[in-house]
């Protein structure tokens, strides 16, 4: 057996069927492609919250970490062990999701203060695992598409001062900041991008951001936008160190990452789901959903101990299964294998980190948009009854308005004040409880 035209549906439909090395390492490529650009994306947005020059030392370990823990978790969902893993096809990244709390943490409570709530809210999470079928009627597509609506139209401005030059140069009122010089580069990785994704086949079109952030890359390069010195001096091999940043263990933190865990959780089911029905025509287990949940959240705080963010399932990789109809789960562990190699050389990260800050600008409008347009897409599926209606106007206007006006929360308790101009927590919170007091016979 030379290709996947060789197998049988049958067996291209088996998670445990041993794909040939040749086939299994280009698919394998494809979904790392795919994942690649949005994994280590939250890990730049964190050391840039957290004060860390761009390009420098600590944002190359953050990028690091991103890259190592999601080969890790993803591990953890295609072998497992005990009940950990769904044993599927499972591709794990660091999740976007947990992004506007994660900013809020940073700024005012400190990166140790973020580490101790990933490994905290990552055991929480796991713990979910025993009861997720018991409360997934709380988070119906009105209830997740709010949220995730929410996410996309929280860090949409993020990737606006990107494109135009970064956050730091906007706050030292920089006159270079949204020249040409910074928007022609951002662009670039847009133009680039939307050509491989709608005009190209194979294996471009799923990578097309990533391969756009390279055309931008590039161009950085030819235009000297770029600067190599913290690849030459960053070591070929290294070992993570636990707690390079510390540990601290804050109650607020702690509560808003745990919140948001329970959003995480629904998301991984709703793409183990996903790649059942998608890859074998079938729907997903108990056992799968539950395993999937647990290795979800021990990837997330083991991550936490080395200094990764949290891990979810991606659900572009899910797409990717229903469209190659593959299901073998030795296509996503090799996946995973390539990512913590990436991960224990700090080159790989350096040059990652050189990348213009206009070039990740252009990637992330990208990204935040398809956030977006995810959010969108599931409340399009949703009853526009007044109560249903009622609740997303409620849910985002109090929620993102008070992360618009920070300072209309300033006489709470400073705690509180952290939580309720988040953005995405209050939204989350009104939404869930309001749908399940709001009579559904409102009309």
């Amino acid at each position: 057996m030379n290709d996947v035209s060789d197998a049988t549906p049958g067996q291209l439909q088996d998670p445990d069927f041993d794909l040939p090395m040749g086939p299994r390492v280009a698919l394998g490529l494809q979904h790392v492609l795919a994942m690649f650009a949005s994994n280590v994306t939250p890990s730049i947005i964190i050391a840039g919250a957290a004060g860390f020059a761009f390009g420098g030392a600590d944002m190359v370990f953050l990028i690091q970490m991103a890259m190592l823990f999601a080969g890790v978790a993803t591990l953890f969902q295609t072998i497992g062990f005990g009940p950990v893993g769904a044993r599927l096809p499972v591709m794990q990244g660091t999740s976007f999701a947990f992004v506007p709390i994660m900013i809020s943490i940073v700024k005012s409570s400190g990166i140790a203060a973020l580490f101790g709530a990933v490994l905290v809210a990552g055991v929480f999470h796991a713990a979910l695992g025993a009861i997720i079928g018991r409360i997934r009627h709380w988070f119906p597509p009105l209830v997740t598409g709010m949220v995730i609506t929410a996410i996309g139209l929280y860090l949409l401005p993020v990737g606006i001062k990107y494109a135009a030059g970064g956050a730091a140069d906007f706050q030292m009122n920089n006159p270079a900041w949204g020249d040409f010089s910074r928007w022609g580069l951002a662009l670039v990785v847009i133009l680039v991008a939307l050509g491989f994704k709608f005009f190209t086949r194979g294996i471009a079109s799923p990578a097309a951001i990533l391969l756009g952030l390279i055309a931008g890359y590039l161009v950085g390069v030819a235009t000297g936008a770029v600067n190599f010195g913290g690849v030459a001096k960053a070591a070929w091999f290294t070992v993570p160190t636990p707690f390079k940043y510390g540990i601290e263990f804050n109650a607020v933190a702690i509560f808003g990452m745990c919140l948001i865990s329970i959003v995480s959780a629904i998301e991984t089911v709703g793409d183990i789901s996903g790649i059942a029905k998608g890859g074998a025509g079938r729907e997903a287990t108990d056992k799968e959903l539950a395993g999937g949940t647990y290795a979800d959240g021990i990837g997330s705080a083991i991550a936490g101990v080395f200094g990764g963010l949290p891990n979810t399932s991606f659900s572009q990789n899910v797409g990717l299964i229903s469209m190659t109809g593959v299901m073998s789960r030795s296509v996503v562990t090799l996946s995973a294998l390539f990512l913590i190699a990436c991960g224990l050389i700090p080159k790989v990260g350096a040059v990652v980190a050189a990348m213009p800050i206009s070039v990740l600008g252009g990637g992330v409008i990208l990204m935040f948009g398809m956030v977006l347009s995810a959010g969108v897409s599931m409340l399009s599926s949703v009853n526009w009854s007044r109560r249903n209606m009622m609740i997303l106007a409620t849910s985002m206007s109090v929620g993102l308005g008070l992360q618009q006006v920070p300072k209309s929360m300033q006489h709470l308790p400073d705690w509180l004040e952290m939580l309720a101009v988040s953005g995405l927590l209050p939204v989350a919170v009104l939404a869930v409880v309001l749908n399940l007091v709001l009579p559904e016979d409102a009309d």
